[in-house]
């Protein structure tokens, strides 16, 4: 079955997460499910954007401001069947631009260079949605072909109360990983029954590390198919693209959230091959990809990306 829910003041919740949030629509495990989302307060939408979603006005009439500092997420969506300690797999069907305008800014004390920024510079680009081109004040045109949500997030747990969107944590969260594309299946710890999944913070092109804090912010549309796996146990999110094999993994620490990225993948290697740890670690060294997600929410990300073939060469040993 098929459903739909649109960002607006009532199906949105700003700058929280929390587990007592209740569902804003129920499904069935395997359901597909479009999901709009809207992005940025009213200063960011540029006096020539023709059109300025109106869920994104509703939002800021009916809620005005975030709860907490962090983003606009539309949800949760309860999926039936599943319970705390399962896994939630998320399809990502196909990702649509919802505007016809971008921001991008850049601020004192934040991004990877805290002291770079002198003061509060906005640049808002014109999107081509056709095109598929994001046209930047400055003059070059940056491609939109691999839009992406920064927040993708199944509920956290009750005794963590409320908190905010903008660390990544072991529910997922604002992973700002920029291989969550169409086509890619994420993979979610649930710890409420319904695992309770929202999305928002669209992003219609960011670089590995989102260095300055912000990619090209702007509205997207997604279709996602939710399936509760009961067969899967997972301590951190994991994703699957056609090619490869992604663990990820956040820490203040760049160094320690590297260190259970790889170990996590070390861990997927021993299982779905016949090589030891040792073997395994030693593999990753020779074809594996370790790269920083982000440098910019609090807790930095790490993603270990490992070509499928690898899980499927047969193994002889000398």
């Amino acid at each position: 079955m098929q459903h739909r829910l649109d960002a607006n003041g009532d199906t949105v919740h700003w700058g929280y997460l929390e587990a007592a949030i209740p569902p804003r629509l129920v499904i069935a495990s395997g359901d597909i499910v479009t999901l709009s989302t809207v992005s940025g307060g009213p200063e960011f939408i540029p006096s020539w954007a023709k059109e300025t979603p109106p869920g994104l006005i509703d939002v800021h009439q009916k809620i005005g401001k975030p709860t907490l500092p962090g983003h606009i997420c539309t949800g949760p969506v309860s999926v039936s069947g599943t319970k705390a300690g399962h896994v939630l797999q998320i399809d990502i069907l196909d990702i649509e631009l919802h505007y016809d305008f971008g921001y991008t800014y850049v601020r004192p004390l934040s991004g990877a260079l805290p002291d770079e920024a002198k003061d509060f510079r906005n640049f808002p680009s014109r999107i081509d949605r056709v095109a598929k081109l994001a046209h930047m004040p400055w003059g070059h045109a940056i491609p939109l072909d691999r839009p992406f949500f920064g927040v993708l997030v199944t509920a956290p747990p009750r005794e963590w109360g409320r908190i905010n969107t903008l660390p990544p944590r072991r529910n997922g969260g604002n992973l700002d990983n920029k291989e969550l594309v169409a086509g890619t299946t994420l993979y979610l710890p649930v710890f409420v029954d319904g695992a309770n999944f929202s999305v928002g913070d669209g992003h219609g092109a960011q670089g590995d590390g989102e260095v300055c804090i912000t990619a090209i912010e702007t509205g997207l549309i997604g279709t996602f198919r939710l399936t509760a796996r009961n067969d899967m146990t997972l301590t951190w999110p994991m994703a699957e693209t056609p090619t490869h094999i992604i663990t990820m993994a956040f820490d203040p620490s760049l160094d320690a959230a590297a260190q259970i990225a790889l170990t996590s993948m070390i861990d997927l290697v021993t299982v779905r091959t016949p090589l030891d740890r040792d073997e395994a670690y030693a593999l990753l060294s020779l074809v594996a990809d370790v790269r920083v997600t982000q440098l910019v929410n609090g807790n930095k990300g790490i993603h270990v990306m490992l070509a499928k073939e690898w899980f499927d060469k047969p193994v002889k040993r000398a």
